[in-house]
This record gives structure tokens, sequence and C-alpha cells, in this order.
């Protein structure tokens, strides 16, 4: 079976976040930072669950997670952007972001509404 296409975005991302990650650790931020690696990161994980669910409530429950873990991630770039901690510009982590909220809103209340 191929790829989905929000299992290949939310992979892709959590590679582009482990990477903000390092850059920010040599900036010594480590506060946001951890936050950004945990909630950037498990975005994919909840859409690989999601994509073995056991049953459509399941795949709705995992896929809900996965949505409100984009939504964290994009409130933690934000903050880093607006706060002016470190000098990195974090614009294309935030377009990606705002790409994968449209597609797992759309994903969840598309299975919502099948339910």
């Amino acid at each position: 079976m191929a790829d989905s296409i929000v299992q290949k975005k939310s992979f892709e991302f959590a590679l582009e976040i482990i990477k903000l990650y390092q850059k920010l650790q040599e900036k010594r931020e480590y506060v946001i930072s951890k936050q950004l690696l945990r909630s950037g990161t498990s975005i994919g994980a909840n859409v690989e669950e999601a994509l073995a669910g056991q049953s459509r409530k399941d795949f709705l429950s995992k896929m809900s997670i996965a949505s409100k873990e984009a939504r964290e991630t994009n409130y933690w770039l934000c903050l880093l952007q607006a706060s002016d901690l470190v000098d990195i510009d974090v614009s294309p982590e935030l377009e990606h972001s705002d790409e994968l909220i449209r597609i797992l809103t759309a994903i969840v209340k598309t299975t919502g509404q099948k339910s």
C-alpha cells in the first residue's frame, strides 16, 4: 500500500522539526525547543497509529490527536518567531504546520461526518 499524503507530509515535517531542534540547541534555546520536538514529532506518530487503527472510531481519535499536536507545534513556532529568542527563521516550518493542520482538520471533519 502506498503512503498517504498526510503520512508522508507528517514524516517529512518531523524531520524538519528535528533539524530545527538541533539548531535551537546550538543557540542554547532548551525549553521551547524540547516542547517543539515533542509535539512536532508526535504528529506523524499519531498519524501512523491512526492508519493502523482497528476501527473508524480509533482512526478518528488518533487523527484528532495528530491535529491537536499540529496546532500545538504551530503555537511553539509562532512563539519562537514572535519572541526573538533566537535568530532563526521558522517561516518554512510555520507554512508546513499550517498545511498539516488544514489536511488533518479536513480528515477529522470528513471522518466525523461519515460516522
